[in-house]
C-alpha cells in the first residue's frame, strides 16, 4: 500500500505536488469513487483514473533536452505553438521538469518519474541551475552586489547563489548567474529590477549536467550514473 499521490507520480502522470492538487480538486477516482483525502492509500489492485485516463505503472525514462528558442515548456499549447514534447516520439506520458521561458534556451529534463521531478525542482534540495545571460546596458561590480543582496519579486526575496560578469563590450555584458529555485521569470525579473534588459538567456547546467555535446533541439537519455549523482546532490547534507 502507498499514498495515492505517490502512486500517481510513480505512474508518470505528473509530479507528486501536482498529484496532490488534483486530489484536492476532486479530479482523481479510485475504484470509481472520487477521492479528496491526501492520506488515502492504494495498491496495484486499485483502479485509479484521472480525467478519464487510467493509470498504469510505466518504466521510468529520463532525457536531457537542449530547448531551442521559440518553444514552450508544456505538454500542449492552446495557441498551437511548438512545445518541447514535439521533439519526442513515444507512447510514454513524458513531461518537462520545471520550465524555461518561450525565448529562453538550454537544458531541460524530460521524464515520466514524478518523484524525480519533485526532487529536482524542490528548493530545499539545492539543485543548482546555471544560466548565461546577455544583458544591456553594461553591468559593473556594483550591480552584481545589488543582485547578491537579494531582489524582492512578488513578495519573495530572491537571492542568487552566485553572480559573475564573464565579459562586456560597449553595449552588453555576459553574466553567469546560479540559482537553485526557479520561480516564474525569476532571472529576468531580478535583472529588470536593477535596470537591465535580458537580451538572451540560456541554461547551461543543471546539477552536474551540462550542454556539452548537445546541440539545440536535440536530446539524449540520462545515464543511470547521472541520475544517481543527482539524487546524491539532493540528499547531500550541508
Amino acid at each position: 500500500m502507498e499514498r495515492l499521490q505517490k502512486y500517481i507520480s510513480e505512474s508518470g502522470y505528473c509530479s507528486r505536488r501536482k498529484a496532490e492538487e488534483l486530489i484536492k480538486k476532486g479530479k482523481v477516482l479510485v475504484n470509481n469513487k472520487i477521492i479528496t483525502e491526501l492520506g488515502t492509500k492504494v495498491d496495484g489492485n486499485d483502479v485509479v483514473i484521472i480525467d478519464g485516463y487510467k493509470l498504469e505503472k510505466q518504466d521510468k525514462e529520463y532525457y536531457l533536452f537542449n530547448k531551442p528558442r521559440g518553444v514552450v515548456t508544456t505538454t500542449s499549447d492552446d495557441k498551437k505553438r511548438k512545445t518541447v514534447m514535439d521533439y519526442f516520439e513515444t507512447e510514454t506520458r513524458l513531461y518537462p521538469v520545471g520550465r524555461l521561458d518561450y525565448d529562453t534556451t538550454g537544458l531541460l529534463i524530460i521524464t515520466n518519474d514524478g518523484e524525480f521531478a519533485n526532487m529536482m525542482t524542490h528548493p530545499k534540495n539545492n539543485i543548482e541551475k546555471v544560466y548565461i545571460a546577455k544583458v544591456k546596458p553594461i553591468m559593473k561590480g556594483e550591480h552584481v552586489r545589488l543582485l547578491k543582496q537579494g531582489i524582492n519579486i512578488d513578495g519573495d526575496l530572491c537571492i542568487p547563489d552566485r553572480v559573475k560578469i564573464k565579459s562586456s563590450d560597449d553595449k552588453n555584458s555576459i553574466v553567469e548567474i546560479t540559482i537553485h529555485e526557479g520561480k516564474n521569470h525569476e532571472i529576468k525579473k531580478m535583472f529588470e529590477s536593477i535596470g537591465f534588459d535580458v537580451v538572451k538567456l540560456t541554461r547551461v547546467r543543471i546539477g552536474l549536467l551540462t550542454l556539452e555535446g548537445l546541440i539545440s533541439g536535440k536530446k539524449r537519455k540520462l545515464k543511470p550514473k547521472e541520475i544517481k549523482q543527482l539524487y546524491a546532490l539532493a540528499n547531500k547534507k550541508e
